[in-house]
Parts: C-alpha cells; structure tokens; sequence
C-alpha cells in the first residue's frame, strides 16, 4: 500500500502544516536532485521518492535496500536515487538530520533514521499538545531542535559522529530547509507523486509499484529489456 501524501497516518500531524508552503519562499532554486548510490552511468537509474514518516517507505527500505545494493548496485546492474517527499514538520526535521555533512554520510543517516523509523513515530505519536505546540511556534531552528529532542532523533545521528551542536546547526540551516522544501514541491508536480513510496525507472513513473514485491518484477523486466538494446 502507497501512503497518500497529503493525509496524516500520524494523527499527531493533521493540524501541522506542510512544510512546502507559504513561510519559505520559493528562491532555493539549486539543481539539487538526490543522492546517487551505484554507478551514475549505469543504463538504468531506479529514482526512489519517499518519507520519512511514511511507514510504508520503512517497510520497503529496511526490506529492500539490502537485496538492492547487494544484488543490483554492486553489480553495476543500475544505480538508485533517493529524493525526498516532505509533508510534515517531522519530515523536515529528518531530512535536515540525514542530509547533515558531506554527501558520502547521507546513505549511513538514510538507513540509521529508517532503522528507527518504528521508535521514534511511536514517540511521535505518544506526545503531549504541549510538545506538539513547540513544534510550529519559535524560529524554525527551535521548532526542529524540539522535535528532534522529543524524539530522540539526536540518538539515532550521535552515535554516527556528529556532535549536538553539529546537528543544532544543520537543523537551523534555513538555506537548506528551502532547498529541500522547493525540491520536494517540484519533485511532486513534475512527477504528479500522489504518495509514497512512489518509484521511477529512467525518469519515468512506475504505477502500481507501491513495495518491493511489487516493484522487482518491473524492475528486472526493465534490466533485461535494457540487456538487448
């Protein structure tokens, strides 16, 4: 099953505006796409748009992500993209997190956030209207730094070799927070993304692929095909 993107599964989200509305301007306009795990010039490059609060994009990384690099990126059989699909505060606050340092640490915070994706939206939804009132009051950079204490977020990138201040400060990175913020909208327009974990191959949208077993078989039809030309 797909996760709409624009209804709340975390109840604790419905009164939370998006973060890819009015509030950021729209002048974060860099050609940032996504991460690339694999070779760049592989013939096939499987584009990957998920959430972090999306259970369902967990399920498929913590699933498939392990068959993905051992099978298919190690082999130069394509390469992954993962972009981001941000809906909530909670989002925006992983995203800053997985996206904190150089680019080659992105992957271990991908997989460390989604590894712990099930603790810390059981937190998520166990906080008060108190806690919840910290996350959409304040300067961004204190909104974030709120979500990430109350869900242990910091614990999860720490161990990873950040400091806290290192994390303070990607999490008040208000030039980042609009990078993100423009890609996520633009990525959801241009690809007309009705939810996640929402999948492309070659830059062209794969329907009713909403998990590993769905999305293998289209896959490797895709590799094969790609075999011959």
């Amino acid at each position: 099953m797909k996760r709409k993107l624009f209804t709340a599964a975390l109840a604790l989200a419905a009164p939370l505006a998006l973060i890819a509305t009015p509030g950021f301007t729209q002048s974060a306009q860099e050609n940032f796409t996504g991460h690339i795990k694999g070779d760049r010039q592989a013939p096939t490059r499987l584009t990957q748009f998920v959430s972090y609060t999306c259970s369902h994009c967990g399920h498929f990384e913590n699933q498939a992500w392990p068959i993905l690099k051992m099978g298919y990126i190690q082999p130069g059989k394509l390469a992954v993209e993962t972009r981001h699909i941000i809906r909530d505060p909670v989002d925006m606050a992983a995203v800053l997190l997985a996206e904190c340092g150089p680019d080659e640490k992105f992957y271990g915070n991908h997989e460390a956030i989604f590894r712990n994706q099930d603790e810390f939206l059981t937190k998520a939804r166990a906080t008060t209207a108190e806690q919840r009132k910290r996350w959409i009051s304040g300067t961004y950079a204190q909104r974030f730094q709120a979500i990430a204490s109350d869900l242990d977020l910091y614990k999860i990138l720490e161990p990873r070799g950040y400091s806290r201040s290192q994390l303070d400060q990607c999490l008040g990175d208000r030039a980042a927070m609009e990078k993100f913020a423009a890609q996520s909208a633009r990525d959801g327009q241009t690809f007309k993304i009705e939810g996640t974990p929402s999948f492309a191959i070659n830059g062209k949208m794969v329907a009713d692929a909403y998990s590993w077993e769905d999305l293998k078989p289209k896959l490797d039809a895709r590799l094969k095909d790609n075999q011959f030309k």
